[in-house]
Order: C-alpha cells, then sequence, then structure tokens
C-alpha cells in the first residue's frame, strides 16, 4: 500500500461560509477526513503548508512547497496538494520547473465548491487524486481534475464555475480516472531515469503585457524600469504592430540592449504561435532574436522564465534553458 502525503494550501476545497463569503478555513487533517475510503488503496497523511485563498499565491508559496515536497520526498512514494482553482495552473506549472526529473507523483487538485456541501467535486477530486498518486506508472507534476490527468505545464482553468474546470492545452490527457479504475493513456515512466531535481530560487520580475489594438509601446518602456522580463501576448500567430512610429521596434530593442528577455506569445489558447508566418512577426524576431513561445501555455510561460531568471542571466543559457522541454511543456519549435 502505498505512502501518500496530502498537502494543505487552502483554496475553495477548505472553504466553509462567513460573513464575508467563502474563506479558506478547514484544516488538510479536516480535509482528509472527506474521504476515508481511501484507506483502502493507500496511506495518507496530511501536512498544512498554508490556508490562504489561491488568488494570493505568490512565487514564495511554490518554493514553499517544494520545500516540503524536499523534505518529505525519501518518507513517501507520493504527493498530493489541495489547492485552490484560480491559480492552479502556474503553481503546477511552477512545480514543474522547481521539481525535475521526480519518479514520484506529485498531484495538484482543488474544488469548485468546498469538500464540506453535500453537492461538491471536492471528495471526487480528492479521491481521484490519491487514486492515480498510488499508481505504480504515475511519475512527475500533474493536475487532477474531474477525473482529467493533466500534465503540470499544461494546464489551463477555462470555465469559471463548471466542475470541467481544466483543460490540456496542445497536448494529451495523460490518464482518466472513472469509477475507481486509472486509465492511462500515456506510459512514459521508463523513459524518467534522471535523478530527481530541486530548485530553491525563482526571479519573480516577469511581466505580461497583452496587446490590444491602438497601445502604445510607452507601456513597454514602463515596464522596463521594474522587470527583468516580459511577455507579450499578441494577437494570432504573433507579430508586433508596425506604425509609422515604428515604437514598437524601438522598445523592444531597447529591452534586448539592457540584457532583459522579451518573450513573444499569442492570445490564442489553442495551437501556439508562430511569428515566421506574417511580415509583423517575422521581421522583428530575426532582426531582435526574440524568445517564442510556440505552444507553451501562459502559466508555463511566466512560471518558466521566473525559473529561468533565477538560475542565470546569461542570455544564451537563458535561450537554451527556455526551448529545453521540462515536463512536456514544449513541443514544437520552428
Amino acid at each position: 500500500m502505498k505512502k501518500i502525503l496530502m498537502l494543505g494550501t487552502g483554496g475553495t476545497i477548505a472553504c466553509k461560509r462567513s460573513d464575508q463569503g467563502l474563506k479558506p478555513l478547514l484544516t488538510s487533517d479536516e480535509i482528509l477526513s472527506y474521504v476515508p475510503e481511501t484507506a483502502s488503496f493507500c496511506q495518507a497523511d496530511s501536512l498544512q503548508i498554508l490556508n490562504i485563498d489561491s488568488t494570493n499565491m505568490q512565487p514564495d508559496h511554490w518554493l514553499a512547497m517544494a520545500e516540503a515536497i524536499e523534505t518529505h520526498y525519501n518518507d513517501y512514494d507520493g504527493f498530493v496538494i489541495c489547492h485552490g482553482t484560480d491559480t492552479m495552473a502556474y503553481t503546477a506549472s511552477a512545480l514543474s520547473y522547481l521539481i525535475q526529473n521526480s519518479r514520484k507523483p506529485i498531484v495538484i487538485t482543488g474544488a469548485q465548491r468546498p469538500i464540506d456541501m453535500e453537492n461538491t467535486d471536492a471528495r471526487t477530486n480528492l479521491s481521484d487524486s490519491l487514486r492515480f498518486a498510488s499508481q505504480e506508472k504515475a511519475h512527475g507534476v500533474t493536475i487532477v481534475f474531474d477525473g482529467k490527468v493533466i500534465a503540470g505545464t499544461r494546464g489551463k482553468k477555462e470555465r469559471s464555475k463548471s466542475y470541467n474546470a481544466f483543460s490540456s492545452i496542445n497536448f494529451p490527457y495523460i490518464a482518466t480516472v472513472q469509477d475507481g479504475q486509472v486509465l492511462f493513456y500515456l506510459d512514459d515512466k521508463a523513459a524518467c531515469s534522471r535523478q530527481v531535481q530541486f530548485f530553491r530560487t525563482l526571479n519573480p520580475r516577469v511581466a505580461l503585457m497583452k496587446l490590444i489594438p491602438s497601445m502604445g509601446s510607452d507601456v513597454l518602456d514602463y515596464l522596463a524600469e521594474h522587470y527583468d522580463a516580459v511577455i507579450i501576448e499578441s494577437f494570432g500567430v504573433g507579430g508586433l504592430p508596425s506604425y509609422d512610429t515604428g515604437d514598437f521596434y524601438k522598445s523592444v530593442e531597447a529591452w534586448i540592449s539592457h540584457g532583459k528577455t522579451v518573450v513573444m506569445a499569442t492570445q490564442v489558447t489553442n495551437e501556439g504561435s508562430n511569428m515566421s508566418v506574417y511580415e509583423v512577426g517575422h521581421s522583428i524576431k530575426k532582426e531582435l532574436g526574440l524568445l517564442e513561445a510556440y505552444d507553451m501555455t501562459l502559466e508555463a510561460t511566466v512560471t518558466k522564465l521566473m525559473w529561468i531568471l533565477g538560475q542565470t542571466q546569461d542570455r544564451e543559457e537563458i535561450r537554451e534553458l527556455f526551448y529545453r522541454t521540462i515536463n512536456r511543456d514544449i513541443l514544437w519549435q520552428v
């Protein structure tokens, strides 16, 4: 019987009603008590790390989760993190970079309704997560939600209220959990042969700028004073506006000349970017050497940059690490 450590961080799954609305109040022990049937297939212990609304999640909290898993890594066969849904995809991506090559499963789950409600998805999600974490084939960082198992770098919350809140973006589901059975679509644990590696630093000075028609490049100039990297969410397959003034070109050129990192991404959820298609993207990428997110999710792009910039400031090393596939995060490059 597998030994699983469940880590509590708060979120809707841990909420109770208060005069100000739902608030995380249940402890990890209390949450675990709602799924007594899981004792038939695993031995689960609990550890409370945080008890916050996931809207308040910060990089320091990701580091605390990774540290807790590192501390207890040799004592357990797998880990389940109970987390709020709003920033779950960011946390799953961040942990994918902070904990690499893990042959043990690290599962993140949560709920759209508190676990103490009669009509809730919390008990099913938690039970499914503990069951998946107990599988011999399970490994690495994943999200388990609504019966779906999603790579930690591929999850995105696409529905704000429905139980099927999360989708796997540009990548197939790893497995499904139905009626107490786990069906694997991807069985690749044998490829994970290197020793697990934990990282302890992140650089949170990463900004996101979403383009809208008529936006001026002065926003980029302002961000350059406060951040070490910026992700520009462009339209379609990717490009920058070529206004008569050429301001965007000059602003990006200034970022790069000061040793800062610029990544082009797309606002479109599926299928990724390809700046080489149109002149508005091809020219600026070729001349300035921008990085491109391709098929990565926004959450993976943000947290990967935080991880990379926490390790190095060297431009070539940043480029090499950004395009290195980690936990299935980027598969398509031009």
